[in-house]
Formats: C-alpha cells, sequence, structure tokens
C-alpha cells in the first residue's frame, strides 16, 4: 500500500470523507456531470507552478523530447501553460506510464513526483489514473477481441462476463487513489491553486466507430467512449470533494478524436500520423489542453 504521508481521517471527519466519496462514486453510473462555476480568482505573473501527471500530460513522441525515460516534451501543456503565465519557476516531473503509486515512488530516473511540491508553489495541475484504470490493457485487449467479432461488442461482453463491469469497478477503484494523491499534495502545497486536468476526447463522441483504422469493434466504441466519460466524472467529483478545480479537456476536443482525418485529429491512432505516441495528443492536443487549463484558470475558483 502506497504511504501518502498525511494522516488517515478518523472519527467523524473520517466518515464524512467517505460518505462525500461514495457519494462522488454513485455519479459513475452517469456518464456526464456539471458543477457551479467557480467565484473569479485573478491571475498572475510570478508564480510557481509544478505539474504532476502521466503520459497525457508528459507529451511523448512530440518534439522537442527533454527527457527520455519520462518520453516528457518541452511543447506539452504544462510547458504551454506555464509559457503563457510566464511562471518564475516550473517545475514538470510528469512522466509516461506513471499511476498514483509514482506520487510517492521513484519511476527510474524520475524521483517521487510529489517531491517537486514546496510550502511555496502556487499551482499545481495534476492529470493521472488512466494507467490506474488500465488504459494501455484495456486497447490491447479490444484490438484483440475485434478481430473475433468485428461488427459486435466482444470487449464490452469481456469486461462484463463476470457479471459486472470491470472498468466501471477499476474506476471506482481508482477514486480513493486520487484522493489521497489530492490530500497529498494539500499537505505539501498547502497555499496552492490545485487543477485535476481530465482526458480529451480519445474517441467519436456520437459512438461511431473507424474500423480498421481503430481497431475497435463497432458496438465496442459506444463502450469504450461511455468509460472514458466515467474516468473523468470522477476525476471531476473527486477534484470537488478535495476543494480543487477541475479542467474539462473532454469537451474542447470533440470532433478531433483518433478517428478524425489527419488535419483535424488532436489524438493519434495506433498507427500516429504526426509525432506522438499511439492513442495521444499531438502537439495539437497538448494546445488544446493547454487552453481548457488557462480558461480554468481565467475563470477563477470558489475560496469559501
Amino acid at each position: 500500500m502506497v504511504n501518502d504521508g498525511t494522516r488517515v481521517a478518523g472519527g467523524a471527519r473520517g466518515r464524512r470523507r467517505a460518505t462525500a466519496l461514495g457519494v462522488a462514486m454513485s455519479g459513475c453510473a452517469l456518464v456526464a456531470a456539471s458543477t457551479a462555476p467557480a467565484a473569479a480568482h485573478p491571475g498572475g505573473h510570478g508564480l510557481a507552478y509544478v505539474a504532476l501527471g502521466d503520459s497525457y500530460t508528459s507529451g511523448p513522441g512530440i518534439p522537442g523530447q527533454v527527457d527520455a525515460g519520462c518520453a516528457r516534451s518541452d511543447h506539452n501543456y504544462p510547458s504551454l501553460v506555464a509559457a503563457q503565465r510566464q511562471a518564475t519557476s516550473f517545475t514538470d516531473v510528469s512522466c509516461g506510464g506513471a499511476t498514483t503509486a509514482q506520487m510517492w515512488q521513484a519511476q527510474g530516473s524520475n524521483p517521487p513526483q510529489l517531491d517537486a511540491l514546496r510550502r511555496d508553489t502556487d499551482l499545481v495541475t495534476l492529470q493521472i489514473g488512466g494507467n490506474d484504470v488500465g488504459f494501455g490493457p484495456i486497447i490491447g485487449t479490444c484490438a484483440r477481441l475485434a478481430a473475433q467479432d468485428p461488427a459486435g461488442n466482444p470487449c464490452e461482453r469481456s469486461y462484463r462476463a463476470g457479471g459486472y463491469d470491470q472498468l466501471t469497478l477499476a474506476v471506482v477503484r481508482t477514486a480513493p487513489k486520487v484522493d489521497r494523491v489530492l490530500r497529498a499534495v494539500r499537505a505539501r502545497a498547502p497555499h496552492a491553486r490545485v487543477v485535476v486536468v481530465g482526458y480529451p476526447d480519445l474517441l467519436p463522441d456520437d459512438g461511431s466507430g473507424c474500423f480498421p483504422q481503430v481497431p475497435f469493434a463497432r458496438q465496442d466504441f459506444p463502450y469504450l467512449r461511455d468509460t472514458e466519460k466515467r474516468l473523468n466524472l470522477m476525476l471531476r467529483l473527486v477534484a470537488a470533494v478535495n476543494r480543487a478545480e477541475y479542467a474539462d479537456t473532454y469537451r474542447p476536443t470533440v470532433g478531433h478524436d483518433m478517428c478524425k482525418a489527419p488535419a483535424d485529429r488532436w489524438i493519434e491512432p495506433l498507427q500516429p500520423a504526426s509525432p506522438a505516441a499511439p492513442a495521444h495528443p499531438n502537439a495539437k492536443g497538448e494546445a488544446a489542453m493547454a487552453q481548457a487549463v488557462l480558461n480554468r484558470l481565467d475563470a477563477g475558483r470558489d475560496h469559501g
């Protein structure tokens, strides 16, 4: 078990947190949610910014790569946000393949990501959870099963063979892990503005498919789309429980998924045409996520 370095809430406080998380996770049966807009909070220059996250943050394959071990690009969304906000201190420790465990554990030469935080950190962005749910294995499994029934939903049937949806359960089990990360962020950077960043639109939002460009069975596309929406909903709700903000990168990227033509897509398919990792954002996708974060920062937040 990962030790998050914070005191475990006990008694009434612990029960309140458990209740709040339970309410949040009950929403994972849904695929959309909205929250009240936050109060205005002025931006400014001279901030100390730390970016935490996985490969969707680091930008694998996007020029220029500045850390081969973590597949980190200097044109990923944290770099673009830092440049736009003229951060005087910018530390990007995002790393391809990271799970919530890598917040406390080194990943090759990349130190535990939480170690980058300081008490004077002003802004933290966090994009994590996709690898905890199993993005990579899910893609591999669904592509393999599609060959057996390209017009059906073999992937969905496989993940529901036990009488429950394994992917929804994986999202539910990831919620307390993200919660622990956010509590640890608060403990190490108590004055920071914390923004949880969701995942962009990977597959057509209308549920249509594009086999063989994206080698999933036709009826599995809406199932996988809804799984990603449940993940994003979970991230939004766990952020709210921890009084963090949420940057929605899904809605701004609808219509630019990996099924679109090369000139229109911001997410590359399993055989990329632009410099990027398979099933990951290209440079346009990272720029779109940067704009979503900037929009969230400009919208302000509730300090109450």
